[in-house]
């Protein structure tokens, strides 16, 4: 699998990443993955699971701060009534296709039960861990259900920080964007408040939109790249998973969840109706012991509303590099059914970067065009 990344192609982001341009940027935050991937014609595997823990291994059970937002509901992520009502989740949070959410729940609900023993021993504790699905069907045997409860748990056990892998790896095996092969793709922005430096990076699966639609940086460049197309009406979705440790409350990170609408719209989705667009952002700041083993009083350190505009930039450009990234990194895959026998071409990146390149060459080479580019 290719180690390039979207930015090494001259693809111009904007802001400043963190060391690894990922979501582990994010101190603590630990991903792992269990792809699946098998060539038996009558029920080809090409699925997994992406295990997030946003606190590592930490052998304390501890919050994170949190919010959600379904800008198109058409699919599943379990825990965010308790999130909308709580304002927190603990334990961990698993990726994976639309068929296997219920395995992949009991096998993180097995994980937290061990992994905090004592603490669900002594104590009357429920775990309700964040399990989201995007729908892999076009290319992976969906309905044979290969994701078993040991994959789950090996992507638990294999996280890790630093610089992860993306494309075609965990619950983004066999995911589609664009009609491109999409995946799995993360990045990150740093971000300075009144002297404080602060982490915002995302994680996506990435399984939406049609071809006509893709945009980067501004340029139509899905109207301009010539690729047999896989399906001309959406029916897929985009998962994201946004991290921070800037100290919000959970009436925050809800407001930075639905700026993760905002990112995916600047890669030209509007959000289609099949399409289960659903987002979460958490704070890895105020660590403390879960409320039921605290007291009566508590306390929390908040940014104040008024200096989040950097903040939701970031969030915003940390999600529209992760879709880039995910189709970069992802493979050449064979589709299943609807149609069978294709070929799901990953995105040719050089060309994609020379179309951008182009956009903006032209735009600085005619000073009306330039003007008006710039508002």
């Amino acid at each position: 699998m290719t180690n390039k990344r979207a930015r090494d192609f001259g693809i111009p982001f904007t802001g400043k990443t963190g060391p690894n341009n990922a979501i582990t940027d994010v101190a603590g935050v630990e991903v792992g993955y269990t792809t699946l991937i098998s060539d038996n014609p009558a029920s080809p595997v090409r699925t997994g699971v992406t295990a997030i823990l946003p606190r590592g291994k930490n052998k304390e059970p501890q919050p994170v701060w949190a919010g959600t937002y379904a800008l198109n509901g058409n699919g599943e992520m379990t825990g965010t009534h308790w999130i909308q009502d709580g304002g927190y989740f603990a334990g961990p949070v698993m990726l994976t296709n639309s068929h296997s959410v219920g395995i992949v729940h009991h096998a993180a609900t097995k994980w937290m039960i061990n992994h905090y023993r004592d603490h669900w021993r002594d104590n009357h504790l429920w775990a309700m861990p964040v399990v989201a699905e995007t729908y892999d069907g076009v290319i992976n045997d969906i309905n044979a259900q290969h994701v078993t409860e040991a994959d789950a748990l090996a992507a638990l056990e294999n996280t890790q920080g630093g610089a992860i892998a993306e494309g075609n790896v965990g619950g983004g095996t066999g995911m589609i964007a664009y009609e491109y092969k999409g995946g799995t793709g993360t990045s990150s922005r740093l971000i300075d408040v009144n002297g404080k430096t602060y982490t915002v990076a995302a994680l996506v699966q990435a399984n939406h939109g049609i071809r006509p639609w893709f945009t980067v940086r501004g340029v139509p460049v899905g109207r301009l790249m010539e690729v047999e197309r896989v399906h001309t009406k959406e029916q897929g979705s985009i998962i994201v998973v946004l991290a921070t440790d800037a100290p919000m409350l959970p009436h925050q990170l809800k407001r930075m969840a639905k700026r993760a609408a905002i990112g995916i719209g600047r890669n030209g989705s509007p959000g289609g109706n099949n399409s289960g667009d659903i987002f979460l952002a958490f704070s890895t700041a105020n660590k403390k012991a879960l409320p039921q083993l605290s007291g009566a009083q508590c306390s929390m350190e908040y940014l104040n509303d008024e200096v989040f505009d950097d903040l939701y930039m970031a969030a915003v450009d940390a999600v529209d590099e992760s879709v880039i990234n995910a189709m970069v990194a992802a493979e050449d895959t064979p589709t299943f059914k609807q149609p069978a026998g294709q070929i799901c071409k990953a995105v040719d990146a050089e060309q994609l970067a020379s179309l951008v390149r182009s956009f903006y060459e032209a735009a600085s080479n005619d000073a009306v065009s330039l003007a008006a580019f710039q508002g």
